[in-house]
């Protein structure tokens, strides 16, 4: 049997899913993204070099990040069944500010180097570890990547794209709702930090200016 799932941008069916185990075998690129016919696997292919493996055994370790906290098994499974599971020697670029973004990242092992360059040099933002995730902003919207992220140990990474997005919608729509409400949780806080950094500079700034009636 095979289930059309619709697109969500324009008149064309997302892709179609066939068989128990839901592989996609045939899925439309929406217009709004360079609309393409294409034929494929469940499995999509990788970026680079990094190579695709099956990624089903890692439906336990996800359980236990933040991001995925109200899953169920199932869940877990679909979403790993439709994306991909890399691996990313250390040393390796895994994102460069200023590319174009199409999926996000969640970090299964390793760590990695969140940094940004400046006139100065390049400074490290933050270091990531097991359950932390990037990229997320490239799921809603089409706008360059703001950092580079760098492989600091050897990475298992799992790869979710847009289009695993949209089909999780449709085969799991509950999983999909609570990956992007966790996703908007996650940008929340850092806005608010952000935020906050900000603030605390201003006040700094303010407390250390010289006081007009004292002159």
């Amino acid at each position: 049997m095979i289930w059309p799932i619709p697109c969500g941008y324009c008149s064309h069916n997302l892709c179609y899913l066939s068989g128990a185990n839901l592989t996609i075998i045939r899925f439309h690129r929406c217009l709004a993204f360079n609309c393409s016919m294409e034929e494929s696997s469940h499995k999509s292919k990788t970026d680079k070099s990094s190579a695709p493996e099956q990624g089903l055994q890692y439906t336990d370790t996800l359980s236990k990040f933040r991001l995925f906290t109200g899953f169920h098994q199932g869940e877990l499974e679909s979403l790993v069944g439709l994306s991909d599971v890399i691996s990313i020697p250390a040393g390796t670029e895994i994102v460069r500010e200023g590319d174009p973004g199409h999926c996000m990242f969640v970090i299964l092992s390793g760590k990695a180097n969140v940094s940004q360059k400046a006139t100065t040099g390049e400074f490290v933002l933050a270091e990531l570890c097991e359950g932390d995730f990037f990229g997320e902003v490239s799921l809603v919207d089409d706008g360059l990547r703001s950092a580079n992220v760098l492989a600091i140990e050897d990475c298992r990474l799992l790869k979710v794209t847009r289009m695993v997005i949209g089909v999780l919608a449709g085969i799991k729509p509950s999983a999909a709702i609570q990956l992007l409400a966790a996703i908007g949780r996650s940008l929340v806080q850092r806005l608010r930090a952000g935020n906050q950094k900000y603030l605390d500079l201003l006040l700094a700034g303010h407390a250390s200016a010289p006081n007009s009636s004292d002159q």
